[in-house]
């Protein structure tokens, strides 16, 4: 059975008690990494100007603590492959609504299930609504 890394559970701590159960659940069948629970302001900035994030500090998710966001790829990660990241976001939405937890995912924004329609592709990012 995967398992976080330290680094991982480290960064899932930062996260908000519904993320981390959630996140436990989900890396007992589908291996995970958690790349980022909470981000401070400087980092936020950094996400903005170089366009990594649409948000200034302080209005991302990631910038509350506990983080209402958190930064999630499958392992192990490659960045190219696409369609491991929407699989795997599949699999996370519904193991969340099994859970009753409400997320919103970063290549859905809209929540439509239409992943064709979105501006900002954000396929790591997952957040409470």
């Amino acid at each position: 059975m995967p398992k976080f890394s330290e680094r991982s559970n480290k960064a899932l701590r930062g996260c908000h008690p519904d993320l981390q159960r959630l996140f436990k659940e989900v890396v007992k069948y589908f291996d995970c990494v958690i790349l980022q629970g909470h981000r401070g302001e400087k980092l936020q900035d950094e996400y903005y100007r170089t366009g990594k994030s649409k948000l200034q500090y302080p209005m991302s998710k990631h910038n509350s603590l506990p983080s209402l966001a958190v930064d999630v790829a499958p392992y192990p990660i490659n960045w190219n492959d696409k369609e491991r990241f929407y699989y795997f976001a599949g699999y996370v939405k519904g193991l969340a609504d099994q859970m009753d937890i409400e997320i919103r995912w970063g290549g859905d924004w809209d929540g439509d299930t239409k992943v064709s329609d979105q501006t900002f592709m954000d396929l790591p990012h997952y957040e409470l609504l």
